[in-house]
């Protein structure tokens, strides 16, 4: 059983070293917890669950911690994919719903399986998931600062289970000030993508991670039968060639874990059990 978290890039203002310790026993936290959580449950619950931690804590940029777009709305992205039946299921610019992902989860149960704006939050609001309020103008000079991270923030979450399945899910609040309805690549199949060979999630800017289809490229050259070392440094290579900014995590089906961004400043952590792994 294996598991990694992303939570999304550090900003130049979130250099302090209260910062970083904050998010580094974030991390360490939240892997432990979902690492548990794994111990009787699937990939594919795990997932929603480690992402749904996530969400729940201010320092990352979604969920309650998410960003405003241009009109001082929070509008936020999440989406889950299950490895072995290769299914998706997400929410795009969904409003007043605390966990994103958990609709996602839940639309894996519907024939339309991505649902977005008023229909996502109709569809949230019937099914009883928890709300808060997200039309919050009074908080825009917190985003302001926020902002300064440039749109790169986003969680996510990797799990290969006890079963040998792979799973993998992601949430963002968005870029921060876009045009109202503005799309991420976190609930396409570029930003997020599992198989029963690889799964992948991604971070950075979602029109860069949308034009690389990077998440899908890494997948399937695993599943074409490259390393994944070989086919993060393809898929990345590719990536510069648009000057292209990204970060990625993923698991194999041999449990191979593996991560890399276009600079060092991802911040992640994963976890088997025994080893503890986080950013610098």
């Amino acid at each position: 059983m294996k598991i990694i978290i992303h939570g999304g890039f550090f900003s130049e203002s979130d250099q302090s070293h209260e910062v970083k310790t904050a998010k580094q026993e974030s991390l360490k936290s939240i892997v432990k917890k979902a690492f548990e959580f794994l111990q009787n449950n699937s990939a594919f619950d795990t997932v929603a669950f480690a992402v749904s931690l996530l969400e729940d804590d201010e320092l990352y940029n979604a969920g309650i911690g998410s960003q405003i777009q241009s009109d001082g709305v929070i509008r936020m992205s999440a989406a889950i994919m299950d490895g072995g039946t290769q299914k998706m299921s997400g929410v795009i610019n969904i409003q007043d719903v605390k966990n994103p992902v958990f609709v996602a989860k839940e639309l894996m149960k519907e024939d339309d399986r991505v649902l977005g704006g008023s229909g996502a939050k109709k569809y949230a609001s019937e099914h009883g998931f928890e709300n808060f309020s997200t039309e919050i103008p009074k908080r825009r000079e917190e985003y302001e600062l926020k902002l300064k991270n440039g749109g790169k923030g986003t969680v996510g979450c990797v799990v290969l289970d006890k079963q040998g399945k792979l799973a993998v899910a992601t949430s963002t609040g968005g870029k921060g000030f876009e045009i109202p309805g503005r799309i991420s690549d976190s609930a396409t199949v570029a930003g997020n993508y599992a198989n029963s060979f690889c799964a992948v999630s991604c971070t950075g800017v979602g029109e860069d991670i949308v034009s690389n289809a990077t998440a899908t490229k890494i997948v399937t050259r695993v599943t074409d039968g490259m390393s994944i070392e070989k086919a993060f440094d393809k898929t990345f290579e590719e990536l510069k060639s648009i000057d292209g900014f990204a970060g990625a995590i993923a698991i194999d089906k041999n449990g191979n874990i593996f991560h890399q961004d276009s600079y060092p400043t991802m911040v992640f952590a994963s976890f088997d059990g025994n080893i503890l792994e986080t950013f610098n």
